[in-house]
């Protein structure tokens, strides 16, 4: 691999807007990020205050003046467009449209969304309602270039989008290749049962996952170890090269060169008033990266 003309990929990590979201940059910085994930509003709150045009100014001038970027945001966790219940099903749904909305006005270039849970009521028309709900909101804001990413589960409960035919069964169903794509996140991918621990296990799952989704609809990528064992089914995410995956998978990734121009941030535990986690996860990162020459 002649690499001379691949940049190396943009790391960062999910920063606090707390104070405001022009904060969430200058945290970034502190730590050395070249990207970063934020949310919009709390995350465990239905309701937000709106985003004042001068806080978007100065949050967007910020970002201008930092190079970061791109800079996406993560959904609240109380969504779940793929709900049979009434009451959350049409909460989620609205509040899916003030996410975008809200990504819309800070000038973000994606939204990550957790596919949804059907409660025991069928994968299948779990499926459906999430794709439906999200044409829904893609129509809602035709103004809008902000793309809804689905983010791979690690099906845990009776969450779906936890196989590549899941996920590519949400891409046909919505339909929207212009405004949608993928998030994957290495814990989930690991505890799904998608192994990335040796470099042959790693091509096979980026294999498969080319040929049923393509690779080419990954738009963001969330770095983290996992907790669990392999297909443990349970999302619990550990700090790099700590946990279940180790450092060869990181390190397969992070070289993989159709994967060079894809933001990757950390979703790892961290003291907030410190972030000294994000430094070392970013550090032990970097090191995995090989200097790519010319020739």
């Amino acid at each position: 691999m002649n690499g001379a003309s691949k940049q190396l990929p943009r790391l960062g990590a999910h920063m606090s807007m707390a104070g405001g979201f022009h904060l969430a940059v200058e945290r970034g910085l502190s730590v050395g990020c070249q990207t970063i994930q934020i949310f919009t509003k709390s995350n465990n709150q239905w309701d937000a205050l709106p985003i004042s045009d001068e806080s978007a100014k100065t949050f967007q001038k910020a970002v201008k003046n930092s190079g970061v970027g791109p800079v996406f945001a993560h959904t609240a966790y109380l969504i779940n467009v793929g709900s049979p219940e009434k009451e959350t099903f049409e909460k989620s749904k609205k509040a899916l449209k003030v996410e975008v909305e809200r990504a819309t006005t800070l000038g973000l270039a994606f939204i990550v969304l957790h596919p949804g849970s059907h409660k025991e009521t069928g994968e299948e028309p779990c499926l459906k309602r999430i794709s439906e709900t999200v044409v829904w909101v893609l129509d809602q804001t035709k103004g809008s270039s902000v793309k809804v990413l689905y983010e791979i589960a690690a099906g845990q409960g009776s969450a779906v989008g936890h196989t590549f035919e899941h996920l590519n069964t949400l891409l046909k169903l919505t339909g929207r290749p212009d405004r949608t794509g993928i998030c994957l996140d290495t814990c989930h991918l690991f505890a799904a049962g998608y192994d990335l621990r040796t470099p042959a296990a790693y091509q096979k799952t980026m294999d498969d996952f080319d040929r049923i989704v393509g690779l080419k609809n990954i738009r963001a990528i969330h770095l983290n170890d996992s907790k669990k064992e392999l297909g443990a089914r349970v999302d619990r995410h550990e700090h790099i090269g700590q946990g279940q995956i180790g450092l060869e998978g990181f390190r397969c990734l992070l070289n993989d060169p159709r994967f060079s121009d894809i933001p990757m941030v950390l979703e790892t535990p961290k003291d907030e008033k410190t972030m000294a986690e994000d430094v070392m996860n970013l550090k032990t990162l970097r090191g995995l990266i090989k200097k790519r020459r010319a020739g």
